[in-house]
């Protein structure tokens, strides 16, 4: 309780940081308009913001409770406002780089066009008024992300060379899944096409990274008999993601939340789903095996649980050719996996979202989970082995998605 308090003081305190700073642009760039004009402007302005922090703080103290229609509204009210403003602060940090530079100099800078036609905008107003105009954009584009791109499921195939792979195995076609968060889905109809689209993969095995909820069990219940319509000749194969345990929900008793764990482990096996708890499966196909091995989450970040055992998951798969690891937090891979097991061929993950905004543009990709995460999307190879980070189903917090679009990955395994 102690560190969520202490995490809401600290992001109050950046947003209202961010909220004084952007007004300090504002008011300068207002500073010419009538003084009714000037009051509309404050008054909407710290309406606005004082209605996102009272939404900040109401979820925090009721968000489990709340409508998912009304905390979709505050979530996207939050997500829009702010990031708009950090627009709007990229061009107050070079007006007050100029302001700093003038300082010294004792100089002030215009417009070469304006001073050309006997105006006298200076380079500081044109770029506060231009921050202005550049930070309304994004209210487009958060627009279309919540009404068109959370649930725009796109197919990512990748074809994985294997030089062990048994000759019974060539062509296994894989479909997986991650980081569903069926708490924060508020369109059932858009969920089922994505459902849709994995069974027409026509896939061997599926597999299903974690993060079935956000914060409870409860939140997937009525999504579980639509999950459940996904099947495999080979299975369909889950793990646990950091969402799944219940560490970020306020229980009343540590039984509480025990229950609330069991409950979500039977969820696995009633929707078919073969649940592994640092465990693993071996499949068997004309006298050839493939080692299918589950840890529970484990990071390398220290917010994130450690809760996976691999020396557990991988006993009995000594000997058997190709071994595909399920962990949830692709930063697992560098810190534990590649160490320690470099007979694991191929790792599955999920996890990052990439941060459910970002570019990807043929070669081209940027997202701001590539700080946080040194694998954040895709596949990655270091010397024989093979990690595929995916983009993930669902969302959490901003109720959308920019850029970065929820992935359905096929992965054809060749010898």
């Amino acid at each position: 309780m102690q560190n969520r308090i202490k995490f809401l003081s600290y992001l109050l305190l950046t947003l209202i940081s961010i909220d004084l700073y952007v007004f300090s642009g504002i008011r300068h760039a207002i500073s010419s308009c009538s003084p009714v004009t000037k009051k509309i402007v404050v008054w909407a302005y710290w309406s606005l913001t004082l209605v996102c922090i009272i939404s900040i703080l109401y979820v925090f103290n009721n968000g489990e409770k709340l409508n998912r229609l009304l905390r979709l509204v505050m979530f996207s009210l939050v997500s829009v406002s702010y990031f708009m403003k950090l627009v709007f602060i990229f061009f107050l940090l070079i007006d007050d780089g100029l302001r700093l530079v003038r300082y010294i100099t004792h100089k002030t800078f215009y417009l070469p066009q304006a001073a050309a036609n006997g105006l006298t905008m200076s380079r500081s107003d044109f770029i506060v008024k231009a921050g202005l105009a550049a930070s309304s954009l994004p209210l487009a584009g958060f627009t279309w992300g919540i009404v068109r791109g959370a649930h725009d499921y796109r197919i990512h195939t990748e074809n994985i060379v294997l030089k062990n792979l048994p000759s019974v195995f060539d062509g296994l076609r894989i479909v997986q899944i991650s980081d569903i968060h069926c708490g924060s889905f508020f369109d059932k109809n858009a969920v089922k096409k994505g459902i849709d689209m994995i069974l027409e993969q026509k896939a061997d095995l599926i597999f299903f990274t974690g993060d079935l909820v956000n914060n409870i069990t409860d939140e997937a219940y009525e999504y579980a008999e639509m999950f459940s319509m996904l099947k495999a000749p080979l299975g369909v194969y889950s793990v646990l993601g950091n969402h799944d345990y219940g560490d970020y929900h306020q229980w009343s008793s540590q039984q509480e939340k025990r229950r609330n764990f069991e409950n979500m482990i039977n969820l696995h096996k009633a929707m078919g789903w073969h649940l592994l708890m640092n465990e693993c499966v071996i499949i068997e196909r004309q006298g050839s095996r493939l080692a299918i091995i589950g840890v529970e989450n484990w990071s390398a970040r220290g917010n994130f649980p450690k809760y996976g055992k691999i020396e557990l998951a991988v006993k009995g798969t000594e000997g058997i050719p190709v071994k595909l690891l399920l962990s949830h937090d692709p930063s697992h891979w560098d810190a534990q996996v590649r160490q320690e097991y470099p007979d694991i061929d191929v790792m599955f993950s999920g996890h990052t979202h990439g941060m459910q905004f970002g570019l990807e543009i043929g070669n081209i990709r940027w997202s701001p989970a590539q700080y946080f995460y040194k694998q954040w999307a895709g596949l990655y190879k270091e010397a024989n082995q093979y990690l595929y980070v995916n983009r993930g189903f669902g969302f959490i917090g901003f109720p959308g998605r920019l850029g970065i679009l929820p992935e359905i990955t096929v992965v054809r395994l060749t010898s």
